[in-house]
């Protein structure tokens, strides 16, 4: 079974961040983003991987061919000069998903779980597609996906055939699609997967199906949804046995408070856990640190800092005398991220 990331997104909302990184390629606790997604799939079965970039598509080609190589994951890369969509990303890699029944994975989302029970129930069913949902998130706005008794999707973000007795539920960002979906796509252009080509597949009568995976899941779109993810990891509230030694906490050192420490890390001042310290970060005497604290490799926080509930990146220097809370850090720039506006 073959799987495409989605990667070729803006990533307006987080910027500065991805001025340096695409959403797939920035660092969550040690680690590309896309490691988590590529321990997903190859737990469910995936034997090679396609991407599209568009922004920063030497960084994102970079970090993809070193990630799948770690996986032994054969990558195939696919360019867009020109950004076409969900649905025209996929139509860009036709040729090398159209032999048989694919996976689709949003490349800026954190969902380790296992999708081995979906993938069946796609294969058994006959749909079209198959989109994995999850409960509507407490207090959120997205879209819906609207599903009728017999779990079969009905309307997308208001669009579809409709019907009665409708329930709402949430996307994930993770479908199963048949080869059969390209028969639905435009020949060319821009379009959505969910709001254009489902819509109109439904409307010539195929089945689209629903399926319910219950497992942590975030959307790291904005800096506050991303210092949030941090917060859940540290805090435990992220199942992480599907991603086996892709962990972020894999060899790590257990300390006291629940730290969790690289082994090159070095601390010579104060931390409270929960925290994250990466390969070569540095904690000077003098400074405290925690909790709620991520170090990026080779992060360094200076004597007479203090951090709490913040993400320091790769290389940057918390200075003396600097007093961060609910901040994203990466080089001269402090990014407000406040945890209530998640």
């Amino acid at each position: 079974m073959k799987a495409m990331v989605l990667c070729a997104g803006l990533g307006t909302r987080l910027r500065p961040l991805t001025e340096r990184w695409p959403k797939p390629a920035l660092p969550l606790l040690g680690q590309p983003l896309l490691r988590y997604h590529l321990a997903v799939l190859k737990a469910a079965g995936v034997t090679a991987v396609g991407i599209n970039t568009h922004h920063l598509p030497d960084t994102m080609a970079s970090v993809a061919r070193a990630e799948c190589a770690r996986a032994g994951l054969p990558l195939h890369v696919v360019h867009e000069p020109v950004i076409q969509g969900t649905g025209g990303g996929i139509r860009g890699l036709r040729d090398f998903l159209s032999g048989d029944d694919f996976l689709v994975f949003n490349g800026d989302i954190l969902y380790p779980v296992d999708l081995r029970p979906v993938v069946a129930m796609h294969r058994a069913s006959g749909a079209l597609a198959t989109m994995v949902l999850q409960p509507m998130p407490v207090g959120e706005t997205y879209a819906a996906v609207e599903l009728d008794a017999a779990g079969h999707v009905r309307r997308i973000a208001g669009h579809g055939p409709g019907g009665e007795g409708l329930s709402p539920w949430h996307f994930t960002g993770v479908h199963v699609m048949s080869p059969r979906v390209f028969d639905f796509m435009s020949p060319e252009g821009e379009e959505d997967i969910n709001r254009g080509v489902y819509v109109r597949a439904m409307a010539a009568g195929q089945t689209v199906r629903g399926a319910r995976v219950d497992g942590y899941w975030s959307d790291l779109g904005t800096p506050s949804r991303y210092l949030a993810t941090v917060q859940d990891v540290l805090a435990g509230r992220v199942r992480l046995e599907w991603l086996g030694a892709d962990s972020p906490l894999a060899g790590t050192t257990r300390g006291a408070e629940g730290t969790w420490a690289q082994p090159s890390a070095r601390v010579d001042g104060t931390v409270r856990g929960p925290a994250y310290l990466g390969q070569g970060a540095s904690v000077a005497a003098g400074s405290a640190v925690g909790p709620g604290v991520s170090l990026e490799v080779g992060a360094r926080v200076d004597a007479g800092a203090t951090l709490e509930r913040a993400t320091v990146f790769e290389d940057t220097v918390v200075s003396s005398k600097e007093a961060l809370s609910e901040v994203l850090a990466w080089g001269a720039h402090r990014i407000a991220a406040p945890l209530n506006g998640r």
